[in-house]
């Protein structure tokens, strides 16, 4: 079974609860397992034109999934609790985004899928609660842990504890 970090994350509607009921969906599934969640935190858009923050959390699994697959499962949850994809560049707001941070060790760089994530290394959001969560973790192309890489951070953005954590 591989172990792989997602990120969860929700600036439109019920922000809390779409990323609560993302994470109650992938728990659903017979071939994923949730390890541990970081708690909740409260963060700026990172590189989009929006005012509203975002609810961000990382979920740490154990699946049998390949990355194709779990790709797939990732964006079939997403579909189903509202997500458009847009197809223009611009980030849009969104009631859920699951994004593949790691997947094991792995490096996947495939038109749709690049595994490690191309930007968690620039991101507090996915930085601060994968600190909570496994804070040595070794970027497997950057060879650098997941705190050298929040030392890193020019402009780290806001990042404040939501205060809630949810176990399943």
């Amino acid at each position: 079974m591989a172990i792989v970090y997602l990120s969860l994350g929700s600036n439109k509607g019920d922000r809390i609860g779409y990323v609560q009921q993302a994470a109650g969906l992938l728990g659903a599934d017979s071939g994923i397992t949730i390890v541990r969640t970081s708690a909740f935190y409260e963060t700026e858009p990172w590189n989009m034109n929006t005012k509203t923050w975002f609810v961000n959390a990382i979920v740490e699994v154990k699946t049998k999934y390949s990355p194709k697959e779990l790709l797939d499962i990732c964006q079939r949850i997403e579909k189903q609790l509202g997500r458009e994809h847009k197809t223009a560049s611009n980030y849009e707001d969104r009631t859920i985004d699951i994004d593949i941070l790691f997947y094991n060790k792995d490096i996947i760089n495939e038109e749709n899928l690049v595994i490690p994530h191309k930007y968690v290394h620039l991101r507090a959001f996915n930085l601060v609660p994968m600190m909570e969560l496994n804070s040595e973790y070794e970027h497997p192309v950057l060879h650098k842990t997941i705190v050298e890489m929040h030392n890193d951070l020019e402009n780290p953005e806001m990042v404040f504890l939501y205060g809630t954590r949810v176990d399943f």
